[in-house]
């Protein structure tokens, strides 16, 4: 999938000269508004990617952002429409004014001669100017060879959701900074990692038949977790290059990240004798408060591990700060003091939403294996995270 970009005429692309008009309810405008203007960069090489592509056909208004590496459209309901049409309007403006309008169907006239657009209200009226609609660059599918599947909103943002805390940032690993999406034929596994932290969430709760690859950008990730809705119907369409996920109105075209993701499952330590099974909520208590004493460099917290209680300890020899909590915990194994980050702990319990939370360890050089203490059927939840160096408790 990519771009095109075409010359402009000096008028507005209409299939008749006579003014374009039609009326949309001011809610539904906003509320599309918002979502497909998340593809919009704050700042754009082409300044025309500053703007809204609208297209008037019949009873449907279809707007377009891009970045010119995603491409969001979304379809929206329209009435008493005359003449057909696109052009180009500010995003940032459109979206301004559609805040402010009331809650009422509005009318939208647009001169084809100059481009000028009225937006009438009852007691009011705001005019602004639009841009001829080809200059807006349209998408280009990959003309090679396409697979696709159709899964449950669900499957996607509970992939994502799991996973987006470990996305690498790390722009000489470009492979890290997104979602890989393993698909087989009878589920998906979505996996992230930074390096310090990975994440491999399996959901077989709808199976796609077939088997596929790619590594989702962060961007279109955060996008689709947003806009998309549990109980609908999503269209995944894989070429390549490039995805196009389709639901009822809302078609999303994005680039997928070039290059090779580690291999995960090797990654994943298999042998952790030692187990540890804790409340949830206490150990997030815990983290949270031992946490503001943490030197900010590292962020380490010490935790030694007992048959029936956890130790944490944190100092900050900079500022003189110190903090020490214990709490009730289930240890199988010999007593073991281990480090880790205060900020990964928390995203990672953040994560995890079972009333326990098994923690599986092997030695203190070795990664933690965080999991929940039940999976909902067909999914499965594995997070590791790196340890810190500790000489002492």
């Amino acid at each position: 999938m990519g771009v095109a970009h075409a010359r402009c005429p000096s008028r507005l692309n209409q299939t008749t000269s006579q003014y374009m008009k039609f009326k949309i309810a001011s809610k539904a405008l906003y509320s599309t508004l918002s979502g497909v203007s998340k593809v919009i960069n704050s700042k754009n090489t082409l300044s025309i990617l500053d703007n809204f592509h609208w297209k008037v056909e019949s009873d449907k208004l279809t707007i377009t952002a891009s970045d010119s590496e995603n491409t969001l459209t979304a379809v929206l309901p329209i009435t008493a429409s005359e003449g057909e049409g696109d052009f180009c309007v500010n995003a940032r403006r459109i979206s301004d004014i559609a805040k402010e309008l009331p809650d009422v169907d509005v009318e939208f006239s647009i001169n084809p001669s100059n481009g000028a657009m009225k937006i009438k209200f009852p007691g009011g009226v705001f005019d602004m100017m639009t841009l001829e609609g080809s200059q807006y660059p349209r998408t280009v599918e990959d003309a090679e060879e396409t697979m696709s599947f159709c899964c449950p909103g669900s499957q996607i943002i509970n992939g994502i959701e799991n996973t987006l805390f470990a996305v690498g940032s790390d722009e000489l690993r470009p492979q890290m900074m997104g979602i890989l999406w393993d698909i087989k034929p009878d589920g998906i596994t979505f996996v992230s990692t930074d390096t310090r932290k990975l994440v491999r969430y399996i959901d077989n709760t709808s199976a796609p038949e077939i088997a596929a690859s790619f590594i989702l950008p962060l961007k279109p990730a955060v996008i689709l977790k947003s806009l998309l809705d549990k109980d609908e119907t999503v269209s995944v369409q894989i070429s390549p290059r490039s995805a196009v996920f389709k639901t009822e109105n809302l078609t999303l075209n994005n680039r997928f990240i070039k290059g090779n993701f580690p291999d995960y499952n090797r990654v994943i330590p298999t042998q952790n004798p030692y187990v540890v099974t804790v409340d949830r909520d206490t150990i997030i208590t815990a983290v949270r408060r031992v946490a503001v004493c943490t030197d900010p460099g590292h962020g380490l917290i010490k935790f030694r591990f007992k048959p029936d209680m956890l130790e944490m300890k944190v100092d900050d020899p900079n500022v003189g700060t110190f903090a020490q909590q214990e709490v009730p915990c289930d240890f199988t194994g010999n007593e073991m003091v281990i480090g880790f980050s205060a900020m990964f702990l928390m995203e990672i319990f953040s994560t995890i939403d079972t009333q326990n939370v098994i923690i599986k360890l092997a030695d203190p050089s070795r990664p933690g294996l965080f999991e929940p203490e039940d999976n909902p059927e067909k999914t499965s939840l594995v997070i590791i995270l790196m340890p810190m160096a500790v000489t002492d408790f």
